[in-house]
């Protein structure tokens, strides 16, 4: 075995040296630095494969992960984080709509047809608070001509008949003492029927019905302008109390109410949602499930408007081990799939897929894709995601 002269030694020695002082000042390629730690996936895979150039900025490499420099890290609020594996609630997602709750609101129809009035305060419009009771409209009736002029012909008989009938009440009454009692008697009731009949029908051709609020809230539709004529059973408002609704939940499977502890609606805080019963009569091939929506802080207004479709969140009876994270870790990729971005370098970032399930409106919890030790990007990754 041969030994290794001084100079040849000495050069190994600089050369060494000056290797160490490159990657110290970070003038060494990208493709001599080593993995982190957090580079590895679910199963130990390595998944921080040397990149093919060096990136001195915000740039994608080839290997479909980005180069952000420090100080646009800053700029852009970047923030990881090591997320521990745990056991959280597994969840379904279920398509709703919020609806009307019927002990807290109402609509008001028209039980005939007619021409419509404005109330005290002027025709109400969306949005504008009610009182129960109060009156928001004037339905003026009308008939038909020849229904009206029988209306009225009836009218014109019915005042001859009552004069006729005073008539004869004061001259009997002038002959009381000579005539029977019982006839004035009878006189008396006639005149008071003819009178009672001339009032009612007469009020009949000037009726009008009165439209009120059934209960107290917020006008949430109203159809009704001055002078507009509406058919029987038209509806011309409806009141609703906006911290009191229902969301309506479907789903084809009949054991799913038995298994849903909680729920709350995707993408909304705020809002909490308490199961209230399922029907047990399939609707269109769906069984539907019914949930009262509660704001987590009393008194709040809630940002539901009747009809507007959501996507409940049910958390099940059941665990699921995985990485909670924030929602807002996950985005997508060019192919539409799922993706968090995990931190392998001081400047470096890859995109890693995952499969993930949501838990609120805010956070969801990862099932594949992720291992124990993975830096993972929890502010900022779309910023990351539109890097070209």
């Amino acid at each position: 075995m041969k030994l290794l002269s001084s100079r040849h030694r000495e050069g190994i020695l600089t050369h060494t040296t000056a290797s160490a002082l490159l990657l110290a000042l970070g003038l060494l390629p990208a493709g001599f630095a080593w993995a982190a730690p957090g580079a590895h996936g679910p199963n130990g895979e390595h998944l921080d494969a040397p990149a093919a150039v060096s990136a001195s900025g915000l740039a994608r490499l080839p290997d479909g992960s980005v180069n952000v420099p420090m100080l646009a890290q800053r700029r852009m609020g970047i923030r990881t984080q090591l997320t521990p594996e745990s056991e959280a609630a597994a969840t379904i997602e279920l398509a709703g709509r919020v609806v009307m709750d019927p002990n807290a609101s109402g609509r008001v129809q028209a039980v005939h047809g007619g021409r419509i009035e404005a109330g005290p305060r002027g025709l109400p419009v969306a949005g504008q608070a009610v009182r129960q009771g109060e009156v928001l409209a004037y339905l003026r009736h009308h008939a038909e001509p020849y229904a009206l002029a029988n209306q009225q012909a009836q009218l014109a008989e019915l005042r001859s008949g009552r004069e006729l009938a005073a008539q004869r009440v004061q001259r009997l009454q002038s002959l009381e003492g000579t005539v029977p009692r019982k006839e004035i008697e009878a006189a008396r009731a006639e005149l008071q029927s003819l009178t009672a009949r001339e009032k009612s029908i007469g009020a009949s051709l000037a009726a009008r019905e009165t439209l009120v609020a059934p209960v107290a809230g917020v006008i949430a539709r109203a159809d009704a302008v001055m002078g507009q004529i509406v058919e029987t059973r038209d509806i011309l408002f409806e009141v609703i109390d906006p911290a009191r609704v229902l969301v309506e939940a479907t789903t084809a499977d009949p054991g799913l109410p038995a298994r849903v502890g909680g729920a709350h609606l995707q993408a909304i805080p705020g809002v909490t949602l308490q199961l209230l019963g399922a029907a047990r009569s399939l609707r269109d091939g769906v069984l539907p499930l019914t949930f009262r929506a509660q704001p987590d802080k009393a008194g709040t207004a809630m940002p539901l408007a009747i009809g507007q479709p959501v996507t409940v969140v049910a958390l099940l009876n059941e665990r699921i081990k995985g990485f909670v994270l924030p929602a807002q870790a996950v985005v997508r990729n060019s192919a539409n799939e799922p993706i968090v971005w995990i931190k392998s370098g001081a400047e470096r970032y890859i995109p890693q897929p995952v499969q993930y399930r949501p838990l609120d409106a805010a956070s969801i919890v990862v099932t594949q894709g992720l291992g124990a030790d993975n830096r993972v990007v929890v502010q900022g990754a779309p910023l990351i995601a539109q890097i070209r």
